[in-house]
This record gives structure tokens, C-alpha cells and sequence, in this order.
């Protein structure tokens, strides 16, 4: 059976290239509010591919207000076995400045066995690798199959929540694939069994009642670009630990993170030091970290010799699986209003959050897919933390507390360089998890 599937997925790869590299191409920012059209048409254009030779029956809900298109497709179970749900998103983060990427980024193209463009590895990919796997067993697998791929997980799922809500029969299922996280290394197949929450604020500090000159007043009176900077400085204290009180840390997977590398693979420059202490899965998969995101200021070519008088700033905190999004925010916000210096005026708004995850490896869905990672891979799986957020599993996971989770990649590695420049999948390792998720929908049949 397993060389019939393995023929099978050879067959159906070079078509679901073409259609990744198809979607690669619609620039599906959901942060960007004037995208809305090019949101639906990526829906529209998934929806399609899953009706060519995937799934048996496919649909597009558009039912909650202020939510982006959903695609559900599916395959009915065969008597007496499981349901499996595949997950995966169709968003994509903003660019940046485009010149700073190699080519255009939403002109797919190959280098070094790599596929660039944004969405390549987060998380068109995740498609891609649905699609394979479904077209291999000719849109009948042996298992039941619902496929949800929505539109705004980049920016929270701020939606996920309702739709489950008003679509929960439709989606309940004995398994829950979710391929968005990425290998350990190439080559490595990896599941992410923790997941760090998010918690974000944004804060604006103001110290004058207009900008004044800073000739004239400087040096009495406190600009807000310099208060907010000492503000963000609390953060942190002098060895790089988050100091926002009441966090909680936990106990990373056994897996083994070598300071070299995770220097090399985040680009960290020499002579720079890293923050915290501890192992790096510690820090970077069980522990907290703050981030400042963004700062509304004057620019520098656009600067005058004034002191500023309001200035702004997005910051996003990295919780540890098993604290609790709502009281960490709130323990941020609490941070931001009593360490603002010199009395300025400061307004916290409080922004996104999504919950942390523990997975429990525990049960035969989790020996299934060990299985055929393995023989797909020919390598063992390792677990792995996760140091960004996926809100669809706490949100999943609280309404089907009996379903058993996989993180999978689907040929993303730490140098995909995900919500970076050049993002890219690793394609050897695309071509490995098409295999493996079509071998893990045999296995999960017995």
C-alpha cells in the first residue's frame, strides 16, 4: 500500500505546485484592509482547487459578520472510521518593503530548492499539502475528512470563534491536522506539541500639549518620543528577562537547541547578546518574551528640532503554555500605565490575544502519525515547541476537548524565514509532507 501511495502522490505533485504557486500569487493580506477582494478571491480560487479531484462536496461561509470567507470541504466517512479535520490559512502577512525581498513578493519562483514568495511555507503550503493528500486517494479517502481553511489567522482568527460556534456539527472530528508550524531542520519531520499564547497592547504617551521647539524648551520639558523609550525599556531588565510580573514559564519538549545554531538561523550578529537565560527552548518555545512592534513617531527625514508631544507604540507579549492570554494582557496593560515616567499622560488600548497550547501526545491518532512521518521522512519525528501562536487550537480544542491534535509542517524549516523577507518552503521537505499526511490518512483508517 505504501509504494501504491507514494506513486499516487508523485503523480498529483506537479498539479498541486501549480496551485500553490496559483495562490502565491493573490496578495491575501488580511491585515491590509483594502484587500478584502483579493481575500475573497483567494478563498474562491481554494475553494476551487478542492473541487478539482479533492472533495466531494465543498463550500464557501460567509455567514459572520465581520469575519473573513471560510472554505469547508469534505469527504463523508466510510462506516466505522474516523473523521479527520485538515486545517489550514489562506492569509498571508504584509510584505514590507518590497524592495527589500530578492524578487516580487508575490511572484512565486525557485532558487536552491527552495519555492519564494509570501505565503510559500505560512501557510499556502498547508494547502497544498491538503490537496495533495486528498488527490492522491482520489477524493475518497479512507477516513472521513473535513477540510477548514480560513483567512485571518495572521491576524488573530478574531472570528474562528463564532463560526465554531454556528458551524459546530460541521466540523467535529476525531482528529485535527493542522499543518502551519515548520520541522525542527530540514529533513527532520517535527511535531509542535506546545504552542506559546499572544497578548498585545498599544500604548500612547503624551507630555505636551503641541510639539515646541527644542531649543527653546528642552532640557525642562520631557519630550514623549524619549518618555515612551524609557517606558519600553521597563520591559526588560539588564539580562534580557521579561520583567511584566506575574507571567509563567514551563517545561519545554526534550529536544535539543544549540545556541550556535538558533544564532545563525535568527540572524543574531556578532558580538550581540541574547536575552534571558536558560536553554534557547526555554526562551523561545515555554518562556515569555516582549516585543516592541511598531513606533508612531517622526520620521527621521521628515524630522523638525521639536520636542514631540504624543508618541505611540504596539507591544506584543509571548505567553508560556498554561498562562491565560486575558490576565496576562491585563498584567501588560497594568505594567505599561505604572511605569510611564514623569508623570506623562498614557492611554493603553488593549489589543489581540490568543491562548497558548499543550498537546497531548498521548493515544494511537499520535502512533498513526508517527508512523507515517516516519516512513515518508525515513527519519523519526521529534516534538518541538512552538514560539508563535495558532488561536484556532485553543479555540478548537475548547470545543472538542475528546480530538487529538497534530502540529505538522508542510515543508516550512527555520529557514523559510516566515513573516520575513523572502519567505520560502523548503521543497524537498513539501514533496515529504504531501506523503506523509496522505500515509497518515491510511494509517488513521485502522
Amino acid at each position: 500500500m505504501t509504494d501504491d501511495l507514494r506513486h499516487a502522490v508523485q503523480k498529483v505533485l506537479p498539479g498541486v505546485r501549480a496551485d500553490l504557486e496559483a495562490l502565491i500569487r493573490i496578495p491575501s493580506v488580511s491585515a491590509d484592509p483594502a484587500a478584502a477582494e483579493d481575500l475573497r478571491r483567494c478563498a474562491e480560487q481554494t475553494a476551487q482547487l478542492f473541487r478539482a479531484g479533492a472533495a466531494q462536496k465543498v463550500e464557501i461561509l460567509d455567514d459572520v459578520p465581520g469575519g473573513r470567507p471560510v472554505v469547508l470541504a469534505g469527504c463523508p466517512a466510510p462506516p466505522g472510521r474516523p473523521t479527520v479535520l485538515l486545517y489550514a490559512h489562506y492569509d498571508v502577512q504584509p510584505t514590507g518593503d518590497p524592495d527589500l525581498w530578492s524578487s516580487g513578493p508575490f511572484e512565486p519562483h525557485e532558487s536552491g530548492g527552495r519555492l519564494y514568495g509570501r505565503g510559500s511555507a505560512d501557510d499556502k503550503a498547508g494547502i497544498a499539502t491538503h490537496l495533495a493528500a486528498l488527490r492522491a486517494h482520489d477524493g475518497r479517502p479512507p477516513v472521513g475528512v473535513v477540510v477548514l481553511i480560513e483567512g485571518e489567522e495572521e491576524i488573530g482568527s478574531p472570528a474562528l470563534g463564532a463560526f465554531l460556534d454556528r458551524h459546530r456539527d460541521k466540523l467535529a472530528a476525531d482528529v485535527l491536522v493542522l499543518a502551519d508550524s515548520e520541522n525542527i531542520e530540514a529533513g527532520t519531520p517535527s511535531f509542535t506539541t506546545t504552542l506559546r499564547g499572544l497578548a498585545n497592547c498599544v500604548v500612547e504617551v503624551r507630555t505636551l500639549a503641541d510639539a515646541v521647539h527644542s531649543g527653546t524648551y528642552g532640557g525642562a520639558a520631557p519630550d514623549a518620543l524619549t518618555t515612551l523609550c524609557r517606558l519600553l525599556a521597563t520591559l526588560h531588565d539588564e539580562h534580557g528577562h521579561v520583567a511584566v510580573n506575574g507571567l509563567t514559564t514551563s517545561r519545554p519538549p526534550q529536544t535539543h537547541y544549540p545556541i550556535p545554531r538558533f544564532r545563525a538561523e535568527a540572524g543574531v550578529l556578532d558580538g550581540v547578546t541574547l536575552l534571558g537565560s536558560g536553554t534557547i527552548a526555554e526562551r523561545i518555545w515555554t518562556g515569555p518574551a516582549a516585543t516592541v512592534l511598531a513606533i508612531d513617531a517622526p520620521s527621521v527625514p521628515e524630522a523638525a528640532n521639536a520636542l514631540t508631544a504624543t508618541a505611540r507604540a504596539k507591544v506584543s507579549l509571548r505567553l508560556a503554555p498554561g498562562d491565560d492570554a486575558v490576565r496576562a494582557r491585563a498584567a501588560l496593560a497594568g505594567h505599561l500605565r505604572d511605569h510611564t515616567p514623569w508623570g506623562a499622560h498614557v492611554e493603553v488600548t488593549e489589543a489581540e490575544i490568543a491562548q497558548p497550547y499543550t498537546v497531548d501526545t498521548r493515544g494511537p491518532a499520535f502512533a498513526a502519525a508517527r508512523r507515517a512521518y516516519r516512513q515518508a521522512y525515513g527519519a523519526d519525528v521529534v516534538d518541538m515547541g512552538g514560539g508563535g501562536a495558532i488561536p484556532f487550537v485553543a479555540e478548537f480544542a475548547a470545543a472538542y476537548p475528546d480530538a487529538a491534535f497534530l502540529i505538522t509542517s508542510p515543508g516550512g524549516d527555520p529557514a523559510g524565514r516566515a513573516h520575513s523577507t523572502d519567505e520560502n518552503l523548503h521543497l524537498a521537505d513539501f514533496e515529504r509532507a504531501c506523503l506523509a499526511e496522505t500515509l497518515l490518512l491510511a494509517e488513521l483508517a485502522h
